[in-house]
């Protein structure tokens, strides 16, 4: 990224780590005096100036960070980036679906931010400056106003429909006139506050659509709730037999479960580039040309600087190693099993873990360069693709609302035009096919499923995270594995027979004073109540440890440095034991593949699904692995854009692949995959990147997972195939005057509870 410049005022925001947010009293000017994800005014926002938030770079091109918020689907992402794309002189728009940030980038003097920022909140879409606290703040928002609105809609119908069954019960007894209307004027004190505060989430939603010429779900929602409102109060105080409170209030309770079982199967998805966070260092210590240390600002970090990373800590910035002898944990970002030696001249990246000793770096790069950095962006990118993904309920959303509408508004003018009756009765027909046509079944199908098919995972030790994930992974063809945590358990155990007792206390009791997987794997194996005493331990980076016992020289290392002759070494890691310069054991570890690893990739293979490997590993403890578990596509020594360079060439040649993988390094490939897994012990980043998680040391959730997701599409479009039969056959009546607004509701509920019923098979099938 380059440099900004200084005639601009530039929030720091740290694009790709989501470090700092923007200048407080700039937000506070641009936010017009808002606090938290409040929607912005358009006149306000223009007011503002949004110029006060865009970065200029040095190759002229200008970048601005928003927060978008009423972000629903891949519907909303198109029509935002496609508005602004439409600009002359913008280069990319870019919406993360997660995070909600959306990302313009344009050619300096060539576009207006304000026009930018304009069109956007023209579309219906309220901004802020992006702040990555909102994120959390606004999902938790959301999930209380569905919650209480959800409540009070349910407290409101069962009340209701009590009042109605009296009702009901007294059309067919002795009810007298002054009693029916004293029910109708209770239910309607009863469900017109609660229509009201339970309705907004629809009824804010169908506004904006309509103010900005377009339909939406809950545009028909809002309407057969509010006239079959307006309408039974306009009955009760004529004093009419009919009112149709119950309906409206229960209508709203059904879909209200349904959109927050959605939302928080929604919610459970986060973007797993601010978790990165966790790996960045936020300080470096800086050795200046007198040898004086100071401790600067990660971003402050530039090329060139001498930084010192003490044992123990994470290296901030990219560079060369030119000063002291380590050894390097690069696991999370290669997938490497064994540490690295990091000498002088040797490259050493941010994230990575400094092991035994203090080295001095010179950085090759900026802060906001690193191999870390690209792949937050790797991260950003992905998650943007991914987040195009149509679901099913949004395919058939689309070609709904205005379907329902034309046929309301024949129904009303066919009634009282062609058959002349009366604006009353037409309208209660009218109400009637809404109601009947209101998509409670058709929001139940898809999230009921969801919640179904999510506890059945949940108690085999299955955490589904997306919304859509289940449905994705239906339609995979092709499994790529990461090896080291994945395939394998990512933890090194001892093997072979080249030492004895004896041999392994003695090398436990020098093992103990490291914390090298090859030394911590020898200390694991080791009797805890051993009594042998070392003393003058020290560790030599690179080559191992050394100590004194009873006057006689005790190391443990490689067999080099232990007297040996490298190249009797085997194939796999090993360390010797030697004594006074004589080698008198080998230890050997091994990787321990989970135990179905081998059954997992055969029921793969045999339900016509392609196997890859990809690992960050050597070739030879790559190919070894490939080879036990019979994987004849394998690839290694990848890095991070390795691995979703291969990704992207598969969904190129139109495959759709699972990613199953646990470590940083294969974060990127989780999020560009079609859709991906990852083990619980995973690193955090990469739990945040998978769409599902499993739990346990076997790889038999892969399978589990799989076969539940086809289990749940082939649900899913039997709970559409149900709601289309259903109004196939209830629209025709309730169009012919068949039905009441009040039949139409239990129609209605019928259908939903017949689609819930028919998810809940899930939890039988097999």
């Amino acid at each position: 990224m380059n440099a900004v410049k200084p005639r601009r005022r530039a929030y720091e925001a740290e694009q790709s780590v989501g470090a700092d947010c923007c200048d407080v009293g700039a937000m506070a000017n641009f936010a017009a005096s808002t606090t938290g994800p409040k929607p912005v005014d358009i006149d306000s926002v223009i007011v503002a100036d949004p110029q006060a938030f865009v970065r200029i770079h040095d190759d002229g091109l200008a970048h601005l960070d928003l927060f978008v918020e009423e972000l629903h689907c891949a519907a909303c992402i198109g029509k935002i980036e496609g508005r602004v794309l439409a600009f002359p002189g913008v280069v990319s728009a870019r919406i993360n679906m997660s995070t909600r940030r959306l990302g313009i980038v344009w050619r300096e003097g060539e576009a207006d931010p304000v026009m930018l920022v304009r069109a956007v909140v023209a579309l219906g879409y309220p901004l802020t400056p992006f702040d990555p606290s909102l994120i959390e703040s606004a999902i938790s928002s959301e999930d209380k106003s569905l919650l209480s609105a959800m409540a009070v809609a349910g407290f409101a119908a069962a009340n209701v429909m009590l009042l109605s069954v009296a009702v009901w019960s007294g059309h067919a007894g002795d009810m007298g006139e002054g009693t029916r209307t004293l029910f109708h004027w209770i239910s309607a004190l009863i469900s017109l506050p609660a229509v009201v505060y339970a309705g907004q989430p629809f009824f804010k939603s169908a506004f904006r659509a309509l103010q900005h010429s377009s339909l939406n779900m809950d545009v028909p929602i809002s309407l057969a709730v509010i006239l079959a409102s307006t309408m039974s109060l306009y009955q009760t105080v004529q004093g009419g037999q009919h009112a149709y409170f119950d309906a409206a209030i229960t209508l709203l309770f059904f879909l209200l479960v349904g959109r927050y079982l959605d939302h928080r199967a929604r919610a459970r998805a986060r973007s797993a580039a601010t978790h990165l966070l966790a790996l960045q260092a936020s300080a470096a210590t800086v050795i200046d040309a007198d040898g004086h240390q100071r401790s600067v600002r990660i971003r402050d970090v530039h090329e060139g600087m001498v930084i010192l990373v003490a044992a123990g800590e994470r290296v901030p910035v990219d560079g060369l190693a030119i000063d002291g002898i380590s050894d390097i944990d690069a696991q999370l970002l290669s997938g490497e099993t064994l540490p690295r030696l990091a000498e002088p001249g040797a490259r050493v990246y941010a994230g990575t873990l400094n092991l035994t000793a203090p080295i001095r770096v010179r950085t090759t790069v900026a802060a906001d360069n690193t191999l870390l950095a690209e792949i937050v962006r790797l991260m950003e990118l992905a998650e943007q693709g991914r987040a195009r993904y149509v679901r099913l309920a949004d395919r058939v959303a689309k070609i709904y609302s205005p379907v329902v509408h034309v046929l309301a508004a024949a129904t009303f003018v066919g009634w009282v035009l062609i058959a002349d009756l009366g604006w009353q009765e037409a309208m209660m027909i009218s109400i009637a096919v809404l109601i009947i046509t209101c998509p409670c079944a058709l929001a139940l199908a898809v999230p009921v499923v969801q919640v179904v098919a999510s506890g059945r995972l949940l108690r085999a030790g299955i955490l589904v995270k997306s919304a859509d994930a289940l449905e994705r992974l239906n339609g995979i063809d092709t499994v790529v594995f990461d090896k080291t945590g994945t395939l394998t358990l990512g933890k090194l155990r001892l093997v072979g027979d080249n030492y004895n007792a004896d041999t392994l206390a003695l090398a436990g009791a020098v093992a103990r004073h490291s914390r090298h997987p090859l030394s911590k794997a020898v200390a694991a194996a080791t009797p805890e109540d051993s009594a042998i005493t070392i003393s003058a331990i020290r560790e030599v980076p690179g080559c191992g440890l050394e100590g004194y016992r009873d006057g006689a020289r005790i190391r443990l290392g490689s067999r080099s440095w232990c007297g040996g002759n490298s190249q009797d070494a085997g194939d796999g890691p090993e360390i010797c034991l030697a004594v006074d310069g004589e080698i008198c054991a080998t230890f050997e570890f091994l990787d321990e593949l989970r135990s179905d690893a081998g059954d997992v990739i055969r029921t793969l293979k045999s339900m016509g699904i392609d196997v890859e490997l990809l690992s960050g590993d050597t070739a030879s403890v790559t190919g070894r692995v490939a080879g036990s578990l019979g994987i004849e596509k394998w690839q290694a020594a990848c890095l991070p854009a390795a691995k979703v360079a291969r990704l992207e060439e598969l969904d190129q040649a139109g495959h759709r692949v699972l990613m199953v993988g646990d470590g940083m390094n294969d974060a990127p490939s989780l999020a560009t995959a079609f859709v991906s897994m990852s083990p619980v012990t995973a690193a955090d980043v990469s739990q945040t990147a998978a769409d599902i998680i499993f739990q346990g040391a076997a790889l038999s959730p892969v399978i589990t997972a799989l076969k539940v997701a086809r289990a749940s599409t082939r649900l899913v479009k039997q709970n559409f195939a149900l709601a289309f039969l259903y109004n196939a056959i209830a629209v025709p009546l309730a169009v012919a005057g068949m039905a009441t607004p009040l039949l139409a509701a239990v129609a209605m509920s019928s259908s939903s509870i017949l689609v819930t019923v028919n998810a809940l098979r899930l939890r039988i099938l097999r």
